[in-house]
């Protein structure tokens, strides 16, 4: 059998993990790694532009697959870069093993060109960051990056110096199974237990979700059923719950919309299943509240407790529905639906009135069009900013399509680089990257990799000039808008000088027939909307204080914005309750 190097070792154990692809930018102290990667059919190297997109490339196709992806940067500033993309992944719970290669092992210590210590600077970032010192190490320290990544769910990040990458691995090498998927954790009887009687002694009842539910919506519709309570969501909830949906009530939050605000702070138990909502200001604090979640470490870190569930929302619901008595007064769900739907009703009428004819075009009828036009299982990767308040307000989920963003770390120009990271796992699945412009011009030379592997991702890209969402925070604090303005160029042009579909939109009439023409387009498409800078969004509930921030005018302006399709869905489920 021929000798490997450690390298070729390092890449045939990623295989073995399931790795696909390793994105990255290729480096002297990387070059062993690439080379091993360019001789093995398993894996594939993707040359991206930005090692942060190579980092945020992974995070999204682990988040689409629940599988292990990597990423790979090389000594000193080349892996230094990976870092905001991996935050994202971690905080994402995303499985990502990052590569990051390290000066000659001799030379540590001694401040040499491009020194940094990753071992130690990607602590923060990870479940486990650990230095190979020596060949006969890898496998083990590997394997327990793996092990970590998987199974808590999140980064585990290697550091390598090239050359021990390059120095020829032991014959024989430790290696043992790996850990490939999560179990399910099972709560104990005695928390389920103590959960029914909650349930059972409770009058009203309300679920708020979060990105835990994933896989769990029969289950919570279910229990929702039997308990008779309003559904409310998080914004990472939003893809796995809204859909059919007959207890809907909408988002809460910053973003939020609908009567989720009031049906937790109306009901006498509200139960946070699979979500670490970060918003406390938003979250009650005189009712009896309970977290299921899988994350022990998020269990009462947002608000106050009467009861922790350490459990995957999906079996601890399953376990405690047959255990808890079914409630018939449907008296404050009919409610909570009723205020929902009177609540999307009364801004609706604001965004119906002339929205295709307003100039500059709506940023909320783009949505609203985009909503119409994209695929039934479309991928959505969503800039942070502006863009996620009409992502979460008008794509209509229904089980099939996919919402990635940067909804945990809050991290600008994520969107184009996570599109490329769900392009390549299905260059057959339509991908749609709703683009701000400034999130864009951040890391645009990425572009650049979409035009070079031919990835047909589509970019929306909601150009209003301006770091909008900045803007509305400044507004709230009684400040005036200040260095939040972007003199940009037609990037309709930039898209064609660089051999890509692209086209600009400033006419709502024409904006229809130019998204159909980039989704028909079979490459990669830019279509480059110009939208209104003014159109601002207002969360559920705002105090008094942020009122004061607002001037008359601009009040008017925050409440014009609409709520696209689910309107309609709140009428359907008004339509559905019983009557007297």
């Amino acid at each position: 059998m021929p000798k490997q190097t450690v390298a070729e070792q390092f890449i045939d154990v990623l295989a073995r993990a399931g790795v696909q692809r390793v994105y990255g930018v290729v480096g002297d102290s990387l070059n062993p790694v690439v080379d091993a990667v360019r001789r093995n059919r398993s894996i594939e190297w993707v040359h991206v532009r930005h090692e942060e997109t190579a980092a945020f490339a992974a995070g999204a196709e682990a988040q689409l697959t629940g599988r292990l992806a990597a990423c790979a940067g090389s000594c000193g500033p080349g892996n230094l870069h990976l870092i905001n993309g991996l935050y994202d992944a971690h905080r994402s719970m995303a499985p990502v093993l990052a590569l990051a290669s390290h000066i000659p092992s001799s030379e540590i210590g001694t401040t040499y060109f491009q020194e940094t210590h990753p071992d130690r600077l990607f602590q923060e970032c990870s479940h486990y960051s650990e230095l190979i010192s020596n060949a006969a190490q890898m496998p083990r320290v590997l394997q327990t990056g793996i092990q970590h990544a998987v199974g808590r769910g999140g980064v585990s990040v290697i550091s390598l110096p090239g050359d021990i990458a390059a120095q020829e691995a032991p014959q024989r090498a430790f290696e043992h199974a790996l850990v490939t998927r999560r179990p399910t954790v099972r709560p104990g009887d005695a928390e389920i237990e103590e959960l029914a009687r909650l349930v059972d002694a409770a009058e009203r009842v309300t679920l708020f979700c979060g990105s835990g539910t994933a896989g769990a919506h029969d289950e919570v519709m279910a229990f929702a059923e039997r308990v008779k309570s309003p559904v409310g969501h998080a914004l990472r909830g939003k893809e796995w719950i809204q859909f059919d949906n007959p207890y809907d009530v909408g988002m809460s939050g910053l973003l939020g919309y609908g009567a989720a605000y009031e049906a937790m702070h109306e009901c006498d138990l509200l139960m946070l299943v699979g979500t670490d909502f970060p918003y406390n200001a938003f979250l009650p604090d005189d009712v009896t509240i309970v977290q299921i979640d899988v994350r022990p470490e998020h269990l009462g870190r947002r608000s106050k407790l009467d009861l922790a569930v350490w459990g995957d929302a999906g079996e601890t619901l399953r376990c405690l529905a047959s255990r808890v008595r079914e409630k018939t007064d449907r008296r404050f769900l009919d409610r909570m639906l009723k205020k929902h739907s009177d609540a999307l009703e009364g801004v609706v009428k604001a965004y119906t009135r002339n929205v295709d004819k307003h100039l500059p075009i709506h940023p909320e009828y783009v949505a609203s069009v985009l909503d119409e036009e994209a695929a039934d299982d479309a991928v959505f990767t969503v800039d942070t900013g502006m863009c996620n308040v009409w992502a979460a307000r008008y794509l209509t989920p229904n089980g099939k399509r996919r919402v990635i963003g940067s909804f945990s770390h809050g991290s600008m120009a994520n969107a184009l680089p996570q599109a490329i990271g769900a392009q390549f796992l299905d260059r057959g699945r339509q991908v749609v990257s709703m683009s701000g412009d400034g999130g864009f011009a951040m890391l645009m030379g990425d572009f650049l990799t979409l035009v070079q592997y031919d990835l047909p991702v589509k970019i929306v890209l909601f150009n209003n000039s301006s770091l909008g969402m900045v803007e509305l925070e400044m507004m709230v604090e009684g400040l005036p808008a200040y260095g939040t303005g972007n003199q940009n160029p037609d990037f309709a042009v930039i898209a064609r000088a660089a051999g890509a579909y692209g086209v600009r939109v400033d006419q709502p009439k024409d904006l229809r027939g130019a998204l159909r023409d980039a989704f028909r387009h079979p490459g990669p498409a830019l279509v480059d909307v110009v939208t209104d800078p003014h159109a601002l969004s207002i969360p559920p509930k705002i105090t008094g204080e942020q009122i004061g921030g607002f001037a008359l005018s601009m009040g008017k302006m925050v409440l014009d914005g609409g709520v696209g399709k689910m309107v309609q869905l709140a009428r359907s489920n008004l339509r559905n309750m019983p009557r007297p």
